[in-house]
């Protein structure tokens, strides 16, 4: 974890304060407290990831560092998100049950595709749901 400080000998009026690392001596109890409770966090992440997981993580020095990069990994960012809700919007819209496939396995996957849509912020109303199914 970085403290950072404002670094005084380069104070000038032009542009924004030059900041630089606080030294650990010069921490505070707060300080120490938040640098432990970032190593708690990160010893968790670490220990509940899965090698490929913690290799893309593993460069990250703060546990804000690695849940961005966590997010970007596992939701994508907004061009991606919209992606997979058209991809989601387009399955619903073609939903059939296949040949041979029993209505458990139907149910099953249905259901998949109406928890994703909730999750990608898109809800279908009961009434449209069962139409769907129908």
């Amino acid at each position: 974890m970085r403290i950072l400080k404002v670094n005084t000998a380069a104070i000038s009026t032009e542009c924004a304060p030059q900041m630089v690392e606080k030294h650990h001596s010069e921490w505070t109890a707060e300080y120490e407290k938040k640098a432990n409770l970032d190593n708690v966090a990160k010893d968790i992440l670490y220990t509940t990831l899965d090698k490929n997981m913690f290799s893309k993580i593993k460069t990250c020095t703060t546990v804000k560092k690695i849940w961005e990069k966590l997010t970007q990994l596992c939701e994508g960012n907004d061009q991606t998100k919209d992606n997979k809700l058209t991809v989601a919007i387009q399955k619903f819209d073609n939903a059939k049950m296949k040949s041979g496939e029993t209505l458990a396995e139907f149910d099953e996957w249905f259901n998949s595709i109406i928890i994703e849509l909730i999750f990608l912020g898109k809800e279908y109303s009961n009434r449209e749901i069962a139409l769907k199914v129908k």
